[in-house]
């Protein structure tokens, strides 16, 4: 099990904080977290990962350790998280890597694809949604709702989700044993976005979601064209992104690989065993 570093890279202005670990020579494997997380959801999968695979997680800027500018200092959008993204994995000499991608790191990796789809070798999708199949029909309408008007009226009901309670839910619902997750984990995620300014950063993102469903045909055409090997190992309990996300992959990827485990959102916290074996499984046969 090697050595996990925390490093920081500058970045287009930013400090991009990371996590790394394995040998540079070995296939890059770079994991994108979601909302309202960091590389910290990733703590353990890296040593897991890293006895075979050069693994980097990087934070996204407004998340974790990387640099939280204010929303009048940076574009808090999709698009710039990607590009900050893809800058950060030149500067650091990465040109070809699979993706793992949960949450948020779905629009931003499928974003990193559509740019340069030479240097995707593989992607695993954990609740990383790219179809309209995959949006919980009862989640979802607020979020839509405050992306096409933004104002007081529509605002309240997203802010909730950067509260304590709403982020706990995140990691327990769906868990069928939620002792297996640690409260160190909503705890920290709370703590991190409720830093000064942070609240507007998310609420930005959470306007610019309704960008990334309108990217779903080109990311769809990008499959059935590159027919990338995919593995959707997924939690089954989400309510945020459902089941059907996963087995949509199917429609442009027959040879999609597609797991439904019993677990929520967050399935790392619960099954990081059982992920962590379908993932070694997948890319060694996917990059032999």
């Amino acid at each position: 099990m090697s050595k996990i570093h925390h490093r920081t890279a500058l970045v287009d202005g930013q400090t991009v904080f990371y996590r790394e670990a394995g040998n540079p020579e070995a296939p890059s494997v770079v994991l994108l977290h979601g909302f309202p997380t960091s590389s910290h959801m990733f703590r353990e999968l890296i040593p897991a990962l890293s006895d075979r695979y050069h693994v980097i997680a990087p934070d996204h800027i407004g998340f974790g350790r990387s640099s939280t500018p204010t929303v009048e200092e940076f574009d808090y959008t999709f698009d710039s998280l990607a590009s900050v993204t893809g800058h950060f994995l030149e500067h650091l000499g990465v040109d070809r890597y699979s993706l793992y991608v949960q949450d948020y790191g779905a629009p931003i990796g499928w974003r990193l694809a559509l740019a340069h789809p030479e240097r995707i070798t593989a992607i695993i999708s954990q609740n990383g949604n790219a179809y309209e199949a995959g949006f919980d029909a009862s989640f979802w309408p607020p979020v839509w709702a405050y992306a096409a008007n933004p104002g007081p009226e529509t605002e309240s009901a997203v802010r909730s989700a950067l509260e304590l309670d709403s982020i706990r839910w995140q990691y327990l619902h769906g868990v069928p044993d939620p002792s297996l997750v640690s409260p160190d984990t909503w705890e920290h995620d709370h703590a991190r976005v409720h830093r000064p300014g942070n609240e507007a950063v998310q609420l930005r993102l959470f306007r610019d979601y309704a960008t990334n469903v309108e990217r779903y045909p080109q990311v769809h055409e990008y499959f059935r064209t590159s027919q990338v090997p995919l593995l959707a190992v997924w939690g089954a309990n989400d309510e945020i992104f459902v089941p059907d996300g996963a087995r949509a992959f199917a429609r442009d990827l027959p040879d999609a690989e597609i797991h439904l485990l019993d677990a929520g959102h967050f399935a790392l916290e619960s099954d990081l065993d059982t992920i962590t074996g379908y993932i070694r499984g997948f890319l060694g046969r996917v990059l032999r």
